[in-house]
């Protein structure tokens, strides 16, 4: 072997158990006991505070890169991945320049990407008005599904799907049996809604509020009906539509939904106003709405938990005037998912083993990453090392995110990531060996 990987815990979809991992040629060629012996050019023993997970794969990242590179870009986006213990992201479609709309698009962001990855990416391709007969060329270029808007995406060159137009989507992904994933927010419940500004954070919740996720929702799921195509809902963030969702999966409709740390561990009532760090879209809702959520992860109404990592300039949050209207919506938080999530679920009597399923087991599976996300033979050796019990105070100048802001500077988290292999390599963020994934590949 290259590589075996001792630890008296680790988390298996069979539970957590000690195991010896070994590694060949990038992937888990056997799982042994822990103490079993094995030939190997190199052994790692974790310490006894340590548990050993597989890489965990977060399909909403928002890398920005190119054409807005300084808001991230590939180099940094990977390295706080990493440091996280994501070892998979799936870039989106937007905020890059050019969007990847296009087959062309799509080159020239793997240009962007090339020998600078330190975790393995994917792409989303992106649907928007006019894009229709792009699809299956972006489809056979192996991005991992498509993204689309249902109201304005904040930036023009990425405009949002009537409805109309998202059908007539579906039915050429159908088609493909490729997987739409949808930013479900109705423009016309918001467009009635009171304008958000100012620093009030009350103010930006009511211009945001829970009914134009619903009527969203709603909208996808018989759309999903008429077509019979795999839809997926972003970040949710009401909690009103999980039984909308939860029927839709009684129906045996193709429906799968995310929600985000930021979701899961913050609470409106909670948010200062001026704090424009918080913003995001759909916003941050109440303790009650956080709780619900949570019940709904349980219970697998939700599927995964992902970071949707959108970061900016500090410029464009609006620090200095606290202006919720005028300031970006998005929360920076890659390097953190994992300790987010994990100091929140341990509070509500969730193990390691559900955090796990949400947030590598699951993820792989809704981009059809069939070697990530999980200690088993033949998967990638994707590994991370977490101490759960180690305590650490977040310092925004410490993370890798290229851009010094997120609303989680400051807060005591628990669980220290330690260390990360891709394909049983160490990432130390010194040399970029990550691969650029495409479908049907990886």
């Amino acid at each position: 072997m290259d590589l075996v990987v001792r630890a008296s815990s680790a988390v298996t979809a069979e539970g957590v158990r000690g195991l010896a991992v070994c590694v060949r040629d990038g992937r888990i060629a056997a799982i042994e006991a822990a103490d079993a012996p094995v030939d190997a050019t190199a052994t790692v023993e974790l310490a006894a505070d340590e548990v050993l997970l597989p890489g965990l794969v977060d399909t909403h990242v928002h890398v920005n890169d190119p054409g807005r590179s300084q808001w991230e870009g590939f180099d940094t986006a990977t390295r706080a991945a990493a440091a996280g213990g994501v070892t998979t992201i799936v870039d989106m479609p937007l905020n890059s320049l050019p969007p990847t709309v296009t087959r062309e698009a799509l080159v020239v962001k793997r240009a962007a990407a090339h020998e600078k990855v330190h975790v393995d990416v994917g792409f989303w391709g992106g649907a928007v008005p006019g894009n229709l007969g792009e699809l299956p060329g972006l489809h056979e270029a192996g991005v991992f599904g498509f993204k689309c808007f249902l109201l304005d995406s904040g930036v023009p060159e990425f405009p949002p799907l009537s409805h109309f137009e998202l059908a007539d989507a579906l039915r050429v992904l159908r088609e493909r049996d490729a997987l739409m994933i949808v930013h479900a927010e109705d423009a016309e419940t918001i467009d009635a809604a009171p304008p958000s500004c100012g620093r009030r954070y009350q103010d930006f919740l009511a211009s945001r509020p829970r009914r134009a996720e619903n009527r969203a929702i709603t909208a996808v799921i018989d759309l999903a009906r008429r077509t019979g195509a795999r839809v997926h809902v972003l970040h949710l963030s009401s909690a009103e539509a999980l039984p909308l969702i939860a029927q839709a999966k009684e129906e045996g409709l193709p429906i799968t939904a995310e929600t985000c740390p930021h979701y899961l561990s913050f609470a409106a009532e909670l948010i200062p106003d001026g704090a424009t760090e918080y913003k995001c879209c759909p916003p941050i809702r109440e303790q009650a709405n956080r709780d619900a959520l949570w019940r709904g992860l349980a219970e697998g109404v939700i599927d995964c938990v992902v970071s949707d990592h959108s970061p900016c300039t500090p410029d464009l949050k609006r620090l200095e005037t606290g202006d919720f209207g005028q300031a970006w919506g998005g929360i920076a938080s890659l390097q953190l998912g994992l300790p987010a999530v994990w100091t929140e679920a341990r509070t509500r009597g969730h193990d390691l083993t559900e955090v796990v399923r949400w947030m590598a087991e699951r993820p792989a599976d809704l981009a059809g990453l069939r070697r990530k996300g999980r200690i088993e033979v033949g998967a990638d050796a994707d590994l991370c090392v977490l101490a759960p019990d180690a305590r650490f105070t977040v310092d925004v100048r410490a993370l890798a995110h290229r851009n010094p802001v997120t609303p989680y500077h400051g807060l005591d988290l628990t669980g220290v990531v330690r260390r990360t292999w891709l394909r049983g390599v160490p990432v130390t963020g010194d040399h970029p060996h990550g691969r650029l994934l495409s479908r049907g590949e990886a």
